[in-house]
C-alpha cells in the first residue's frame, strides 16, 4: 500500500523513444516521485535515462528481471516493443509492482489476457498508456456524454490518419516485434477513444481489410525519410467496421501512408439519437433544437478546463502521469481500466484476422 505522503519509487523498462518523450517527462513533473531505476538492452540509453531523470543513487540494468528485484521499487512503467509487454508486465506484477504498461496492452489477445489475469491474482494495479484520453477536447466531450447531451450513441467513427508519416526509427516495420502496423500502433488510440467515449466493451463482430501499397515506394514523401522495403513488414493502413453486442457500429481507419489530405489522429465522430460530435475542427457538437439544427465549437483556447482530480490543465502525459500516481495513492482504479484495453486489443486482432482470411471475426464475449 503506497501511503499518501509516502515517496513513489519507480523503475522504468524501456528507455527508448516513449520513454523519453512521455513517460519520464511526464513522471518528473509529479510531485513525490523518483525514478530510481532504468533498464534497457542497450545499457547506454538507461545511462543516459538515469543522468536525465534518476535520483542520483538510480540503479542501470540490462536484464529487467534484476531491477524488478529490487523490493523497494513500488511501480514499473514497461516501455519496450510490443512484443514483451505481456511477459514482462505479468513478472512485473508477479514481483509486486504496479505497472503502467505502454500501449497497446499487447501483440494479441491471449497475451493481454495473461496481463489481466496477472494484475487480478496479484491484486497490483495495472494501467495501459492510453494519454489522449487525458487531452482537454476528450474529457469535456466525455463530461458531456454522461449527461447524456448525445443521447444513445449508435454509430461512430474512429480515426488515425496520417498522409505520410511512417516511422522508420526503432522496430516499428518490424512485425514480429510490433504485431502490426498503424492499426495497432496509432489506430489503438482512436479505438480506445471511442470505446470510452461510447461506455461500450461488448463486440459481437467484426470485418477488416489491410493494405501495404507503399513499401516499394522510393522518394515517397515520408516525413521521417525514406524506409528499408526488406524491413517494412507490416501493414501502411488498415481498416475495420465493428458490431457492438448492442447493434452500434463503429468504422475505425488507420494509416501511416495515405493519399488523403484529411490528416487526423486519435479522434472520434460520436452520433447519437440526441446529437452529434466530432473532432474534425476543433471539438463541435450538433443537433436540433427547436426544429433548428446547431452546431457548437467548443473553445480550448481561452482559460482552463475544471479537471475534478485536482489537476491543472496539463499537458496529457503530464496529467496521465500525475493521475495514475494519485490513483495509487488513494487505492482507486486507474482511468484506463486493463479490462477496457484488453477489449480494445481483442477487436485490433479481429481486425487483423478478418483481414488475413477475408471472413468475420466473432467474439464470445
Amino acid at each position: 500500500m503506497i501511503g499518501a505522503n509516502d515517496t513513489v519509487r519507480i523503475g522504468i523498462i524501456g528507455c527508448g523513444g516513449i520513454a523519453n518523450g512521455k513517460h519520464m517527462p511526464g513522471l518528473k513533473t509529479t510531485p513525490g516521485v523518483e525514478m530510481v531505476a532504468f533498464c534497457d538492452i542497450i545499457v547506454e540509453k538507461a545511462e543516459k535515462a538515469k543522468r536525465d531523470y534518476g535520483t542520483p543513487d538510480a540503479k542501470v540494468y540490462a536484464d529487467y528481471k534484476e531491477l524488478l528485484a529490487d523490493p523497494t521499487i513500488d511501480v514499473v512503467h514497461v516501455c519496450t516493443p510490443n512484443r514483451s509487454h505481456s511477459f514482462i508486465t505479468v513478472d512485473a506484477l508477479e514481483a509486486g509492482k504496479h505497472v503502467m504498461c505502454e500501449k497497446p496492452m499487447a501483440i494479441n489477445s491471449v497475451e493481454a489476457k495473461k496481463m489481466l489475469d496477472a494484475a487480478k491474482r496479484t491484486g497490483k494495479k495495472l494501467t495501459i498508456g492510453y494519454q489522449n484520453r487525458q487531452r482537454p477536447d476528450s474529457l469535456w466531450l466525455k463530461e458531456e456524454v454522461e449527461k447524456g447531451t448525445l443521447g444513445e450513441i449508435y454509430y461512430a467513427k474512429a480515426t488515425a490518419i496520417r498522409r505520410r508519416f511512417v516511422p522508420t526509427w526503432g522496430v516499428f516495420l518490424n512485425e514480429y516485434e510490433q504485431g502490426g502496423g498503424p492499426l495497432i500502433d496509432i489506430g489503438t488510440h482512436a479505438l480506445d477513444l471511442t470505446l470510452w467515449m461510447m461506455d461500450n466493451y461488448k463486440p459481437k463482430y467484426c470485418v477488416g481489410t489491410t493494405y501495404h501499397k507503399f513499401r516499394d515506394q522510393k522518394r515517397a514523401g515520408n516525413l521521417c525519410g525514406d524506409w528499408d522495403p526488406a524491413q517494412f513488414t507490416v501493414e501502411d493502413s488498415a481498416f475495420g467496421f465493428v458490431v457492438m453486442e448492442n447493434g452500434a457500429t463503429i468504422n475505425l481507419e488507420s494509416s501511416w501512408a495515405l493519399n488523403y489530405l484529411d490528416e487526423r489522429e486519435a479522434v472520434t465522430t460520436l452520433c447519437g439519437t440526441l446529437g452529434g460530435a466530432d473532432m474534425n475542427d476543433g471539438l463541435r457538437i450538433n443537433g436540433v433544437n427547436n426544429g433548428k439544427f446547431y452546431t457548437t465549437t467548443v473553445d480550448f483556447a481561452k482559460g482552463g478546463v475544471d479537471y475534478n482530480e485536482g489537476i491543472g490543465s496539463q499537458a496529457p502525459h503530464e496529467r496521465e502521469a500525475q493521475l495514475w500516481i494519485k490513483c495509487l495513492r488513494d487505492g482507486r482504479d486507474p482511468l484506463v481500466l486493463p479490462e477496457q484495453a484488453y477489449c480494445v486489443t481483442r477487436i485490433l486482432e479481429g481486425i487483423y484476422e478478418s483481414a488475413k482470411t477475408g471472413n468475420i471475426v466473432f467474439f464470445n464475449n
